[in-house]
């Protein structure tokens, strides 16, 4: 219990942690401090090449598989069967309508990238090792729940409308979806001798351009939570929060199903319970424009990407590391 309880507080105290936490506190004491978007989306670029360009190298060096197969899988099951009990959770606990509690469930089936970052950051700083093939599970989860979302609202709304090519092209060719995948392509197909060649570029900056960036995020969160309570009811809060707990379950189910290793249980309970920010509005824009963006944002990105960072991914990780140990 002491190695479980030394491992969160090395979670919570390490550097990506408490930078998110600045920003987070200067967004809620209504400082002016600001990071231009321009940069902050450079970084955005920078991690997820990065990450994507790791994972391709580290996956060419273990090969495909059936072991890489089934991971696959798993990530595009879970995907598209969360949503199913996110909008259950969501008509239990909410009066949202079919539409809003539809596109809420979809991003709670898909992932947000960057609390995997920040999950694989801080197992890398612990020494925790992991698949590499875990970024191709994040991507293949990225997806899948947009169709949940679509036959909730097909089976509760008959008269519905039928999506077109154009929802599928603007989801697939999300900027964050096409950039995640083709730097892992380019790791596979280059492997270990290209990682060697930008090396430099990849690691050494990393984790301070992930500061930086968590920085940024803090600041958009807490500045979305001076909006929440005229948004969102308390039993939509209460749900940004249980929500995450329930998708890390059945994370770990699936990842001891898997028989991954500690890390890489530990990271595919983070992309369950994480939500998408990200890939899965975008999509929501032109599936289900009649959503309120103002209810799925706040709560993917104002209540359940805190709770996983400051919290969860210790949790995550804790309960990974007692059960995977036992």
């Amino acid at each position: 219990m002491d190695g479980i309880l030394a491992l969160a507080q090395q979670n919570l105290f390490s550097p990506i942690v408490l930078s998110f936490v600045l920003g987070l506190a200067a967004a809620l004491v209504r400082s002016d401090l600001n990071i231009p978007e321009a940069i902050a989306k450079g970084m955005s670029v920078y991690l997820l090449f990065a990450i994507g360009f790791k994972g391709g190298a580290n996956v060419s060096g273990h090969g495909a598989d059936l072991e890489l197969a089934l991971a696959l899988l798993a990530g595009v099951i879970l995907s598209a069967a969360l949503p199913f009990v996110a909008f259950g959770m969501l008509r239990l606990l909410t009066r949202l309508s079919v539409v809003d509690a539809a596109a809420v469930a979809a991003h709670y089936g898909s992932i947000s990238i960057v609390t995997f970052v920040a999950a694989s950051t801080i197992l890398d700083s612990q020494g925790i090792g992991y698949e590499g093939y875990m970024v191709a599970v994040a991507a293949a989860m990225e997806a899948p729940a947009i169709l949940t979302a679509l036959w909730l609202i097909s089976r509760a709304q008959p008269d519905s409308r039928q999506q077109d090519g154009h929802l599928w092209r603007e989801v697939m060719l999300n900027g964050s979806i096409v950039l995640l995948v083709g730097a892992f392509l380019i790791g596979w197909i280059t492997g270990e001798d290209g990682k060697r060649q930008i090396d430099p570029f990849i690691t050494a900056p990393f984790h301070g351009i992930l500061c930086l960036f968590l920085l940024d995020m803090g600041l958009v969160a807490g500045r979305g939570l001076h909006k929440a309570q005229r948004v969102v009811s308390a039993g939509a809060l209460t749900f940004g929060v249980i929500m995450p707990l329930v998708g890390s379950l059945f994370g770990l189910l699936a990842g001891l199903a898997l028989g991954l290793s500690l890390g890489g249980v530990t990271l595919l309970m983070v992309l369950a319970a994480s939500a998408s920010y990200i890939a899965v509005p975008a999509a929501m824009r032109v599936a289900l424009p009649e959503a309120n963006p103002a209810v799925y944002l706040t709560l993917s990105l104002c209540i359940t990407f805190p709770f996983n960072l400051l919290l969860g991914i210790p949790l995550y990780t804790a309960a990974a590391a007692l059960v995977v140990a036992g």
